[in-house]
């Protein structure tokens, strides 16, 4: 007789046990200690602002104050440390701490050194407005910083503001306007006055990535609230394939600066694609990390632009 061969799948037992389970997520890739740090201290927006707000002002060919991407930063940073203060706390205390991420907890578990910090940068943040900030500028920012409390008054507020509930007002496509605007702020307005023809394709660039920044916070939440449920593929395809359109459009018409940074832009999107059908090959930390690292494509993308002069 034949040696029996043994069974091709998995037994019931064999499915639920922890010890597989273990083997499983240990084959996953995890993310470098450099990179989860980068996402863990709250430096992945900051970084991101300041590389697109850099890459605006490039594409516009305006020479930005140093202090501005230096405010940006110090104001980015406080107000991430202090909304995964506020959302560990809020979990801690209703006993949900199931809705926590690994950010939250590092956050919460530090917190004795990221307030401090935080409320460090924030004065900081307010010594260069004071000092730097022409008072024109103020009072356009001033705005923004309205909007801004006000969305996170709606977020953390025990009396909070009710946002709509709708797909245009979505907590994601809220953040990405904000997000946008403190990006693309500086550049638009030295531009409007002095470059109305640099104007309209740096708006159609804000505007595009508008998109890029609600993808970002829409594949994040996706992956993390529904994991199972299907990606963000087809949408993140059809940015890429739209940012090709408009920058080989913007080509034609000799703004080549911008239609770099649009294609940038393609790029992340194109990259968010990719990290969506790995995401089950990827630790939690190690994609949420890699979703912001792939926003950081102006870095590498801006010197095309030189072929067109």
């Amino acid at each position: 007789m034949q040696p029996a061969l043994p069974n091709p799948l998995p037994t019931r037992s064999a499915v639920h046990d922890p010890a597989i389970s273990n083997r499983a997520a240990s084959h996953k890739f995890d993310a470098p200690r450099p990179l989860a740090l980068w996402h863990l201290t709250s430096l992945d927006a900051p970084t991101v602002a300041v590389v697109w707000t850099l890459a605006f002002a490039w594409a516009a060919r305006v020479p930005l104050p140093v202090w501005v991407p230096v405010l940006l930063a110090l104001v980015a940073w406080p107000v991430y440390i202090a909304d995964r203060l506020l959302d560990a706390r809020s979990a801690h205390a209703t006993a949900q701490l199931h809705r926590l991420r690994q950010r939250h907890h590092f956050h919460w578990n530090h917190r004795k050194i990221f307030f401090p910090l935080a409320l460090a940068s924030a004065c900081a943040a307010v010594v260069v407005v004071f000092s730097f900030m022409p008072i024109a500028a103020r009072e356009r920012n001033s705005v923004l910083a309205a909007a801004a409390l006000v969305y996170f008054s709606s977020v953390h507020s025990p009396h909070r503001l009710p946002l709509p509930k709708s797909r245009i007002f979505s907590k994601e496509f809220l953040v990405a306007i904000l997000f946008t605007a403190a990006c693309t702020l500086p550049t638009l307005s030295r531009t409007a006055a002095t470059s109305p023809t640099t104007f309209w394709p740096l708006l159609l660039s804000a505007a595009f990535f508008t998109l890029l920044a609600w993808l970002n916070c829409h594949a994040i939440e996706r992956w993390e609230s529904s994991p199972s449920r299907s990606g963000i593929t087809v949408p993140a395809i059809l940015l890429t394939l739209t940012a090709l359109l408009l920058s080989a459009t913007l080509f034609v018409v000799h703004h080549s600066r911008p239609a770099v940074l649009i294609a940038a832009a393609g790029a992340s999107a194109l990259l968010l694609a990719l990290l969506d059908r790995q995401r089950n090959r990827l630790t939690p930390l190690a994609l949420r990390a890699t979703a912001d690292l792939v926003l950081l494509t102006p870095v590498l993308l801006t010197p095309l632009a030189m072929l067109r002069q």
